[in-house]
């Protein structure tokens, strides 16, 4: 199915000669070393220069007004929860994908340029991860609630054992992408990571802590979101990219009834995080509230079924506009066309 790369040996030793045209993203001739020239798949090497041009660490980013509001009454029960929920789910979620990363996926995607990116983003995971840490160590909150709620909030637990159940497949050690079953356990494994996991489920809390932001509270964590944000738009574009360069090379695993397979996928998906948003928003908070995030979560869902060349399923219109002084969702791909300035004078978020 696969071409394997071309060797040549020649008197002085052995060389491996890359050939472009004969790299493949899966399914290619495993070497021991990243072979990145010659670039095949530039889109994943641009990918790459713009993850590193977002780089970013949390404890640049001042928490002293965050800390001060939160040991005030200025928030009320429903808000703080909120904010729990949220730190709750992210603190879990940004784990298992650095893991389904570095465990499942890396072994499996045999391009250099796209390993060379998976590296990057698996380091930008840990920086996610520390950042959570670092809220809830700045707050003050209690450690163990937070980081249990993926066993005790049946919510996010659901979400979570959603994305789970798609590693264990692929960390299968008997798993192999050489037939058509294992490539489309790869493609669902990425589908569901890149596409539902950071494309889906990530959003409604951007949301709902980006709406602190634009009231002025809470603005140490809404920052850091914003970068968390601008990193999440990368890795869903170098997905969305590697997904649909996996089915335009092996196009015998992109049937109609594995299309219908990843529909009905994203839209269990789309329930899950309308009952996570219900549960965040028992009585609504901020102008926010459940039947909005359903109208947002449904079109979030059409947004990416229409990257990868599925049918849109709701036809809902965006409730949140203003997310577009953060994030342009028509425009993901141009999003990159700014940049994060005077990062280094302390973590002051400036696009220009």
């Amino acid at each position: 199915m696969a071409t394997d790369i071309r060797e040549s040996k020649e008197a002085t030793g052995q060389e491996t000669r890359v050939v472009a045209s004969e790299k493949r993203l899966i399914n290619c001739h495993q070497v021991d070393v990243n072979q990145l020239m010659p670039l095949k798949y530039n889109w994943a090497w641009e990918h790459y220069i713009n993850g590193c041009a977002n780089h970013w660490m949390p404890t640049e980013v001042p928490m002293n007004k965050d800390i001060e509001i939160w040991k005030s009454d200025q928030l009320t029960d429903d808000e703080r929860l909120v904010i729990m929920r949220n730190l709750g789910f992210f603190s879990t979620a940004e784990s298992l994908v650095g893991n389904n990363l570095v465990l499942a996926v890396f072994k499996h995607i045999t391009n250099a340029e796209c390993r060379q990116y998976l590296l990057r983003q698996a380091f930008e995971e840990a920086v996610h991860g520390h950042t959570f840490l670092y809220v809830v160590e700045s707050l003050g909150l209690n450690e163990g609630e937070v980081f249990n709620m993926y066993n005790e909030v049946p919510a996010i637990a659901r979400k979570d054992a959603f994305e789970m159940e798609l590693t264990k497949e692929v960390l299968d050690p008997d798993f192999r992408t050489d037939s058509l079953e294992g490539m489309q356990t790869l493609l669902k494994n990425l589908i569901g990571f890149y596409l539902i996991m950071e494309g889906i489920f990530f959003y409604t809390g951007f949301v709902m802590i980006l709406s602190f932001h634009r009231r002025n509270l809470m603005k140490g964590i809404g920052e850091q979101f914003q970068y968390i944000l601008r990193d999440e738009t990368i890795h869903l574009n170098f997905g969305i990219d590697l997904i649909n360069g996996i089915k335009s090379e092996n196009p015998e695993i992109w049937t109609p009834e594995f299309q219908q397979q990843m529909v009905d996928r994203i839209r269990e998906a789309v329930e899950l995080e309308i009952a996570y948003a219900k549960d965040c928003l028992p009585n609504g908070v901020l102008g926010l509230n459940a039947d909005l995030f359903r109208d947002y979560v449904q079109y979030i869902a059409d947004r990416r079924l229409e990257r990868i060349q599925l049918p849109t399923q709701y036809g809902s219109s965006n409730p949140f506009p203003w997310m577009s002084e953060t994030m342009d969702l028509s425009k993901e791909k141009n999003f990159f066309e700014t940049r994060v300035t005077e990062y280094q004078s302390g973590g002051s978020l400036d696009w220009d």
